[in-house]
C-alpha cells in the first residue's frame, strides 16, 4: 500500500555475504534481492545491469562487457545464466549503425553479434538502456510508488517536488534503442543526477559501486512512499466508497458461479484458466466510487498493460442486492460488448504490418464487492496477471490521490500490445503441452491411482486438485506434487464423496481456485470380501455408497459445471475387472462396481449432445500404492486365494493372461488417454487394464 510508510523496505545486504563475490556474482545477488520484495519491482519487471572487466576468450586481454538481464528473465529468481553478456566496445559501435527512431527496431538484430563470450541467453530489448548510461551499475525498477508520480497528469512537476536534482525526469518513450540514447545524453549532461524517473512506466538508478547502487534504488523508492504517505493521510481513496465488500464465503460463492461462466466464454481458441483475487487493496478499489472512470483509463507502466490488456471489464453486480441470476443472465452481451470494443480499438489503432488482432477478451475482470477475477492461458499467468492489475490499482491510488492519474495513451499501448518485436518474442514460444490450460479434479487423490493420474495429468500442463476423505495423506500428495509442479497448479480439499453438501463445496473450491473444471477422474473406492451370508447389510451399504452414489455425485456436480462453461468434458470412472467378472467372497463390491460401470454408460448417454465424453479404465490387482490393498482387504483376499501376502501380487500376475504385474502408472496411462484429445471421439467405452482377464472381456 502506497499509504503506510511504517511497512519501511528493508536493506538486506549482507556484507559478509558479498565479501569475495565477483562483479557478475554481486549484481545477480542485487538483483535477486531486489526482486524479493514487489513493492519495488513486479514479477518479470525491471531489469539490472553491470559493466565489467573480462578477460577476452579469444584475446586475452581484458575488455569491458555488459551483464544485463537477459530476455524474459525475472529479477527475484534470476540465475547467472538469465544475464546476457555483451562486448561494450561493440555496442557503441551500434551508433553508427542507428538510422533513426522510425527504424530503431531494426537494432534488436545488431545485438547478438555483440554477444560476448558465446553466452546464449537473449538480450533484451532493454540492452541499450543500460548499455549507454555512463555508469558501472543501473537500476531498472517498476516501483508503485514511482509509477504513481510518473503516472500523474504533473509527472515531472512531481519528480522534482520528491527528489529535487537528485533524480531527473524524461517524457514517454517506448523502450527501445531511442530510449537508451536519452538516458545517455541525460546523465552526461547531468553528471551529479543519481537517476532518472521515466513518464508512465518505472525508475532507472546507478553507480559505480554495486552495494551503493541497491541502497540508492531503495532509498530513491522509500523516499517516494514517505512522500505519499504524508500527502495522502486523510485523503479518500478512489473517491471514497460506494458498495461494501461481502462477507468472505459470499464473496466466493458469487466467484464460484461466476468463473465457470466466465471460463466458458473466454475459452474460444484455448482453455483459459482462472485465478480469484479479494484483497484489501482490490476490494478497495472495486468497491469505489471512481472504479469505472479509472479503469476505463487502462494502465500505464507498459509491463501492467502487457499482462492486463487495454483495460478490465467491469462485472455489472451489485453487492447490495446481490443480483447474481441477472448478472449471469446478462453476461453474455457484457462480454460480447467488450469483444466488439476491443476490436474497435484494434481498427483505430492497427498499422499496416501489425499483427492480426489477437484474443479480444479480457483478462482482468473487475467485481463489485466481491473482488477480481483474471484469466490466462495458465495459472501462473492468471494469478501474475492479477498481481500486476494490484500494482496498477496501487499507481492508480497514488497518482489520483496527489493529481489526476493518466493512462498509456491508446496509440501508444497498441504499439506496445502489437509491437512486432513483442509478436516473435510470442511466436518463439514453445508449443503448448497437451493438455495445457485443463483442469481436472481426482477422488480418491491421494492413494496409488489418483496420485499417479495427477501426475500424468501435471506433465501434460494440467491443473489438478485433489480429493481424497484422509486429511494427513491428502495433504502429503499435495506437497509431493507440488515439489514437483509448482504450487500454482496443484490444490487438494478434504472430501467424502457420499456426502453431497461436501462434494457441491469441493467444486464450489475448484471453480474459485482454477475457474471450473475439464476433466474428472472419479476414483475413490474401498475394498470389501465376504461371504454372501456374512455380507451385512451395513458393509454392503457402505459399497453401495462410496462406490455407486459416490460416483454419482460427483459426476453429477461435474456435469452441472461442464454444462455452464459449455465447452465439453472428460469424465473417467476408475471401475474394476470386477464390474464385469463376477469373484467370490464380493458381491458387495462387485455389485457396486457393476453399478458404477452401468452409470458410466448412462451418463455417457445425457453428455453426449453437449460434448460430455464419459468412459471407464478397469484394473485389476493394482497392489502397489494402492490404499484398498492396506489392512483387512489384502488378508481377506489372500485368504480367499490360499496364499500369504507376499504370494498374492505373484498369483495375480501368474493368472493374468500376459502374466505381468498392473501398477498405478498404467491406470494413469489410459485415464490420461481417455481425457485427452487424442480419444476426442471416444464415449461409453471400457479400457481394460489388466493384464489380459478372459472373464472381463467387454464383448
Amino acid at each position: 500500500m502506497l499509504t503506510r510508510a511504517e511497512n519501511r523496505l528493508q536493506n538486506l545486504w549482507d556484507d559478509a555475504r558479498a565479501e569475495g563475490m565477483s562483479e557478475p556474482e554481486k549484481l545477480l545477488y542485487r538483483s535477486n534481492l531486489l526482486g524479493s520484495d514487489k513493492r519495488i519491482t513486479n514479477y518479470g519487471g525491471g531489469n539490472t545491469s553491470a559493466k565489467v572487466m573480462e578477460v577476452d576468450p579469444l584475446t586475452g586481454e581484458q575488455v569491458e562487457v555488459l551483464w544485463v538481464k537477459g530476455s524474459g528473465g525475472d529479477v527475484g529468481s534470476i540465475k547467472m545464466d538469465g544475464f546476457a553478456t555483451l562486448y561494450m566496445d561493440k555496442l557503441r559501435a551500434l551508433k553508427s549503425k542507428y538510422r533513426g527512431v522510425e527504424n530503431e527496431d531494426e537494432m534488436v538484430g545488431y545485438l547478438p553479434h555483440c554477444t560476448f563470450n558465446l553466452n546464449s541467453r537473449a538480450a533484451s530489448i532493454d540492452t541499450p538502456l543500460h548499455a549507454y548510461v555512463p555508469k558501472k551499475h543501473v537500476d531498472h525498477m517498476h516501483p508503485d510508488a514511482i509509477i504513481a508520480i510518473a503516472a500523474s497528469k504533473n509527472s515531472r512537476e512531481l519528480t522534482a517536488e520528491v527528489f529535487g536534482d537528485d533524480i531527473g525526469w524524461l517524457p514517454w518513450k517506448k523502450p527501445g534503442y531511442e530510449l537508451g540514447l536519452w538516458l545517455e545524453k541525460y546523465a552526461l549532461e547531468n553528471p551529479e543526477a543519481k537517476g532518472v524517473v521515466l513518464e508512465s512506466h518505472g525508475l532507472f538508478t546507478w553507480h559505480d559501486d554495486a552495494k551503493a547502487c541497491y541502497e540508492l534504488t531503495l532509498e530513491i523508492i522509500q523516499k517516494a512512499m514517505d512522500w505519499f504517505a504524508d500527502k495522502t493521510t486523510g485523503v479518500a481513496a478512489f473517491g471514497g466508497a460506494m458498495h461494501e465488500s461481502l462477507a468472505p464465503d459470499a464473496r466466493r460463492a458469487v466467484a464460484a458461479r461466476l468463473m465457470p461462466v466466465i471460463r466458458g466464454f473466454v475459452s474460444g481458441n484455448q482453455h483459459m484458466v482462472g485465478h480469484f483475487e479479494d484483497n484489501a487493496a482490490v476490494l478497495e478499489f472495486v468497491n469505489a466510487r471512481d472504479m469505472r472512470e479509472l479503469a476505463a483509463l487502462g494502465t500505464s507502466c507498459p509491463d501492467h498493460f502487457l499482462r492486463t490488456k487495454i483495460r478490465p471489464l467491469v462485472i455489472d453486480f451489485d453487492p447490495a442486492q446481490n443480483n447474481i441470476d441477472v448478472v449471469l443472465d446478462g453476461l453474455a452481451d457484457q462480454i460480447a460488448a467488450y469483444r466488439e470494443d476491443y476490436k474497435a480499438y484494434y481498427d483505430r489503432c492497427k498499422h499496416a504490418d501489425s499483427p492480426a488482432l489477437r484474443d479480444p477478451n479480457a483478462v482482468v475482470y473487475l467485481v463489485p464487492g466481491v473482488g477480481m477475477i483474471t484469466f490466462a492461458k495458465d495459472k501462473a499467468t492468471a494469478r501474475i496477471s492479477g498481481e500486476f492489475y494490484v500494482n496498477a490499482i496501487n499507481v492508480m491510488r497514488g497518482a489520483s490521490s496527489v493529481s489526476d492519474y493518466v493512462g498509456l495513451p491508446e496509440q501508444e499501448a497498441f504499439d506496445i500490445e502489437y509491437w512486432l518485436l513483442e509478436e516473435a518474442k510470442l511466436q518463439r514460444m514453445p508449443k503448448p503441452k497437451s493438455m495445457a490450460g485443463r483442469v481436472a479434479l481426482v477422488t480418491g487423490g491421494a492413494g496409488g491411482i489418483g496420485m499417479a493420474t495427477a501426475e500424468r495429468y501435471l506433465s501434460e500442463g494440467a491443473c489438478v486438485m485433489l480429493a481424497d476423505i484422509n486429511p494427513e495423506t491428502l495433504a502429503q500428495a499435495q506437497e509431493t506434487l507440488t515439489q514437483s509442479f509448482g504450487r500454482d497448479v496443484v490444490r487438494s480439499v478434504e472430501m467424502n464423496v457420499t456426502d453431497e453438501t461436501a462434494v457441491q463445496a469441493a467444486y464450489a473450491d475448484l471453480a474459485v481456485a482454477y475457474g471450473g473444471l475439464d476433466i474428472l477422474v472419479s476414483n475413490a473406492g474401498i475394498a470389501s470380501s465376504a461371504p454372501i451370508e456374512e455380507t451385512s447389510l451395513a458393509l454392503w451399504q457402505k459399497n453401495i455408497d462410496i462406490l455407486s452414489t459416490g460416483y454419482f455425485l460427483v459426476s453429477r456436480e461435474a456435469f452441472k459445471v461442464m454444462r455452464v462453461q459449455d465447452m465439453g468434458g472428460s469424465v473417467v470412472f476408475v471401475a474394476s475387472k470386477n464390474g464385469l467378472a463376477a469373484s467370490p467372497n464380493a458381491a458387495a463390491y462387485c455389485t457396486a462396481k457393476a453399478s458404477e460401470i452401468h452409470l458410466a454408460r448412462c451418463l455417457a448417454l445425457e453428455g453426449a449432445e453437449a460434448g460430455i465424453r464419459v468412459n471407464v479404465v478397469n484394473p485389476d490387482a493394482v497392489l502397489r500404492g494402492s490404499k484398498i490393498w492396506e489392512g483387512e482387504w489384502l488378508e481377506q483376499r489372500a485368504s480367499t486365494y490360499g496364499t500369504d501376502k507376499g504370494g498374492l501380487e505373484e498369483m495375480y500376475r501368474q493368472r493374468s493372461m500376459l502374466k505381468r504385474s498392473v501398477l498405478p502408472e498404467d491406470i494413469a496411462e489410459a485415464a490420461y488417454f481417455l481425457a485427452s484429445d487424442r480419444s476426442a471421439k471416444s464415449t461409453g467405452n471400457i479400457i481394460n487394464v489388466d493384464a489380459g482377464n478372459k472373464e472381463a472381456f467387454t464383448r
